[in-house]
């Protein structure tokens, strides 16, 4: 799959899958962000992406993020089709779950990300779904 990307510094490195087996590929900070204790910082990750049509970029947090102090305040990102104007730059969202500010490093790979191909849903109301419950959200019925 051919995707646009537009890099806003070019001496950082296109996001890139590190190996052969990568479900995903890495994105890198453009710039050093300081993430105060217990707050949230916006790492931007120095691209704009134009879209293939009906798919989002699913975004995630590398599985290393943690070992930082932080982790994707929102849990995880996604990147509509239409953002992807030459200014929508991708950012990450992190939450700094320490008790001391964590540093991003400008050129560290913190999230990766899964083009997604999605389909629309068509609502069809009905009164009953004419299955049976199975106990609860978050349960299989069992206490």
């Amino acid at each position: 799959m051919k995707i646009r990307i537009k890099r806003i510094d070019k001496t950082l490195p296109l996001p890139e899958y590190k190996t052969s087996g990568a479900a995903g590929f890495d994105f890198t900070a453009r710039v050093a962000t300081v993430i105060p204790a217990k707050s949230i910082g916006y790492v931007p990750l120095n691209v704009a992406i134009g879209h293939p049509k009906n798919h989002m970029l699913l975004m995630a947090a590398r599985s290393s993020l943690h070992k930082k102090g932080v982790m994707m305040a929102n849990g995880v990102g996604i990147g509509d089709e239409d953002f992807s104007g030459d200014n929508d730059e991708y950012r990450a969202a992190l939450y700094n779950f320490t008790e001391n500010p964590v540093i991003i490093e400008r050129g560290e790979r913190i999230v990766q990300g899964v083009f997604k191909e999605i389909a629309r849903a068509e609502w069809d109301e009905v009164d009953s779904l004419s299955a049976p419950s199975r106990g609860g959200f978050g349960t299989t019925g069992q206490i």
